[in-house]
């Protein structure tokens, strides 16, 4: 049956989908390519995927590196969320499964990669549920007993790490905020959080967001523009925010540093300029030297445990 002009009427155009007067969504990016884990014989890196919860469906990919537990040791926990506009890519994607890969070898941690709610399939906030959904299900492990065998074996739960990059930094914020204000089990400590190229309102795309996310405040909502209260009580001791010298968002990690700096947090914060870089791309080209330079940033901060 042909389609009529007025169900192909155009009501919504943004940068990453558009939407039509009948209310179906079309993404302007292609599909993600999926990738299954594996296990890498060059670097002795291990992978596989679990299941976090199954209603809703989150999942995650685990990176357990060579240099596991050496000597009975623990290694830090890197909890991470991908970016790409809260609709786009997915943690199994060459792409992620690289980089995060790339981390886990280089800093010797024990990362998973989440595989959080996207829209249209599930609009936001349901990415930020599930994103603490994540970081409970980690620190399940915490005494042992978890369902997942590696974070029962090799985890260091004194030594939680929460990253991600664009939306990933976004929803690293949030969570962290939330870790301030409500707490985690005794013996667990979120050492520090990463946020490299974050994405947050007032420099664009802001009306993207409020579309994607029905139940929202406006623009001065706290998830798309962090709220003072909230910077104050970030339940981290470190903070990382790396920027592209080239990322038209370089500015949001800017205010977001400044603002932070001014909110009363007790913790240190470092401010890294990626030189040369334009948004992510150190993770869509991970082999350029200014790449391997925010890969060097993320293990360096991890690795100085105060």
């Amino acid at each position: 049956m042909a389609t009529t002009t007025q169900e192909k009427e155009v009501t919504h155009e943004f940068r990453f989908f558009r939407v039509y007067k009948d209310g179906t969504v079309e993404l302007l990016r292609p599909p993600p390519t999926i990738i299954p884990p594996f296990d890498d014989p060059a670097t002795g890196l291990r992978t596989k995927d679990a299941v976090i919860t199954t209603n809703p469906p989150v999942s995650a990919r685990l990176f357990l590196p060579k240099t596991s537990n050496p000597n009975n040791n623990k290694l830090p926990v890197f909890l991470f969320f991908h970016g790409s506009g809260f609709c786009a890519r997915s943690a199994y994607t060459p792409e992620y499964h690289n980089h995060v890969a790339a981390i886990a070898n280089e800093a010797n941690v024990l990362a998973v990669s989440v595989e959080y709610a996207k829209f249209p399939a599930r609009p936001l906030p349901a990415c930020y549920h599930d994103a603490w959904s994540s970081l409970q299900w980690v620190v399940s492990h915490a005494g042992g007993a978890g369902p997942e065998p590696w974070l029962n074996e090799h985890a260091d739960f004194q030594h939680v790490f929460i990253a991600g990059n664009s939306a990933g930094g976004n929803l690293t914020h949030w969570v962290v905020s939330q870790v301030g204000k409500l707490g985690l089990p005794p013996g667990v400590i979120v050492d520090g959080a990463i946020l490299v190229h974050p994405f947050f309102g007032g420099v664009g795309d802001d009306s993207q967001w409020l579309y994607m996310c029905p139940e929202n405040e406006g623009p001065e909502d706290p998830r798309l523009k962090p709220a003072a209260e909230d910077l104050k009580v970030l339940g981290c001791k470190r903070v990382l925010v790396c920027v592209g010298e080239k990322d038209p968002l370089m500015v949001a990690g800017e205010k977001y540093v400044e603002s932070l700096k001014k909110s009363g947090w007790s913790g240190s914060v470092e401010f890294v300029v990626n030189w040369g870089l334009g948004h992510c791309n150190h993770v869509y080209k991970p082999d350029e030297e200014n790449s391997r330079e925010v890969l060097r940033n993320i293990a360096s901060f991890i690795n100085n445990q105060e």
